[in-house]
């Protein structure tokens, strides 16, 4: 994607925490001579090389895993919040734009199974069912219904090779017209521009 240089995010921390906050991700590859994407939630993990990777599964009735060739790259994009930034907040005339957040992670795909793949199902169920009353498990499901489950799926890791993150948070601003952007943003009840208020703060003194 287009990263205008002002915007170039390189926290590693903080996007590795966007990628967790933000899971549920588009997977896009070439199938059938089509771009075609998956949209699904990943897990950010590492592997026992002490490698940041992605996992994540697919149905088998995907078309989509049936063209990812071992080895081959592909590309999972993260989209965070954003909002629409009217130019009335200006104290110039100017126009109209959109902050964002969003992260492209490139990466070299592979198929897991067995005891992998079961690994990823653990991780997911135990992340977004952490803190809900009557949580449920893969170690509380009977292990006939998991392997019947697993039959329909296809799990995938990507190892990480390239990561294009973007924060365009309005950072060609000065500080009067960053300050009057953050207040309008907070005054909607939009709940996307109550977060990209809040990012834009962490980034700037004010």
């Amino acid at each position: 994607m287009y990263i205008h240089p002002l915007n170039i995010w390189k926290n590693d921390s903080e996007i590795q925490d966007f990628l967790k906050k933000n899971a549920f991700a588009t997977l896009i590859s070439q199938a059938n001579g089509r771009p075609w994407a998956t949209h699904i939630p990943f897990i950010l993990d590492q592997n026992a090389d002490g490698n940041f990777v992605l996992h994540a599964h697919l149905a088998k009735a995907n078309l989509q895993w049936k063209t990812l060739q071992e080895n081959k790259e592909v590309l999972v994009v993260f989209q965070g919040p954003h909002a629409y930034i009217s130019s009335s907040w200006y104290t110039h005339e100017n126009v109209p734009t959109w902050n964002y957040l969003a992260v492209h992670v490139y990466g070299k795909i592979r198929i897991i199974e067995g005891e992998e793949l079961i690994h990823h199902l653990k991780l997911l169920v135990d992340r977004y069912e952490a803190g809900r009353p009557n949580r449920v498990s893969v170690e509380t499901m009977s292990e006939t219904y998991v392997q019947n489950q697993i039959k329909a799926l296809i799990g995938i890791e990507i190892q990480i090779e390239e990561v294009h993150a973007s924060a365009k948070l309005s950072q060609n601003r000065d500080d009067q017209n960053y300050k009057n952007i953050i207040s309008e943003l907070e005054k909607s009840s939009i709940p996307l521009d109550q977060e990209v208020a809040e990012e834009m703060r962490k980034r700037r003194e004010l």
